[in-house]
């Protein structure tokens, strides 16, 4: 089956590099307009972040970053299913879609145990419930906008991979080493986005690099889905203590100058990435940026 109209056309919008940046959704809005808008100048294709439920509102988020910018893409990474009905969700993609074609990407994840917990909800049957979430998506009777917005699920493990495949534009990956990405290809086949999360860490002193990213890493090897995955590939119980052995921190965390930083993200795209979104692993938006600053020449095409 070729490729749809939808992902040829957000595949060339997006481009090779964009930016992943969960600091943004915590900060007055004024602040988030102008972080998007010196990203869309440094020339990356696109920004995207989380969603917690309670702590932010991913669509609100999104229309924030839409209206303060004029060409880059935007993408929910994700927006989370227990946060709202499914034909919400369809109508406020629809409505982004909308207002701004070709800019907007829906990313749908179920999230974890430990967080919708805490809700008041129960986290159960995570596959079933995903399904079930896109029928509900595909019954809603909000109307289409004429440009349809893609739409990705986070998926790591090859029963929700499928999922993707079959019911989605592809799959948007998160916390996972560029040989999962290899994976995820050959699960979603050469039709489907897949657009790989990679943290970075712009400093060459291995010691000080690995320090800041297993700040990192300790809190997402406390989620099952996480440690489940990276057992699957191949990473031992030692990789996974803790804050994570330096196999597993350097395999997660791409370290180093410009160029070191650059072959990773040339290993998630020979490994069939379509769009690998860059997250710099700062205290601030500011030190975010000035990373994104400085890899602007080795990660993105000249233009011209």
């Amino acid at each position: 089956m070729a490729a749809s109209e939808t992902v040829s056309r957000t595949r060339e919008r997006l481009g090779p590099v964009g930016v992943w940046l969960g600091a943004l959704s915590r900060l007055p809005a004024e602040q988030q307009r102008s972080g998007v808008r010196r990203i869309e100048v440094l020339g990356y294709g696109s920004v995207w972040g989380g969603e917690v439920v309670g702590g932010n509102d991913i669509f609100a988020q999104e229309a924030t970053w839409l209206c303060a910018t004029a060409t880059i893409a935007t993408g929910s990474g994700i927006a989370n299913v227990w946060a709202r009905h499914p034909a919400t969700a369809q109508a406020a993609a629809a409505a982004l879609g909308d207002a701004w074609p070709g800019r907007f990407v829906l990313g749908l994840g179920i999230s974890h145990a430990s967080i919708v917990d805490q809700t008041g909800q129960v986290y159960e049957r995570p596959l079933e419930r995903m399904r079930q979430y896109l029928d509900g998506m595909d019954q809603a009777t909000a109307p289409r906008p004429p440009t349809p917005v893609p739409r990705v699920l986070a998926a790591l493990r090859p029963r929700m991979l499928e999922l993707a495949r079959d019911r989605t534009d592809g799959a948007h990956t998160y916390f996972v080493p560029t040989a999962h990405t290899a994976r995820a290809r050959e699960a979603l086949g050469p039709d489907r986005l897949l657009i790989p999360e990679q943290a970075v860490v712009v400093d060459a002193n291995p010691v000080a690099a690995r320090t800041i990213a297993r700040r990192h890493t300790k809190s997402y090897l406390e989620l099952p889905n996480y440690v489940n995955n990276l057992k699957q590939l191949g990473f031992s119980a030692e990789d996974l203590e803790g804050a994570g052995s330096d196999r597993l921190v350097d395999a997660i965390v791409a370290w180093g100058d410009g160029d070191a930083i650059a072959a990773r993200v040339r290993e998630h795209h020979d490994a069939g990435a379509d769009h690998v979104l860059l997250q710099p692993l700062a205290p601030d938006l500011e030190g975010a940026i000035s990373q994104l600053e400085d890899l602007v020449i080795a990660v993105l095409p000249p233009t011209g």
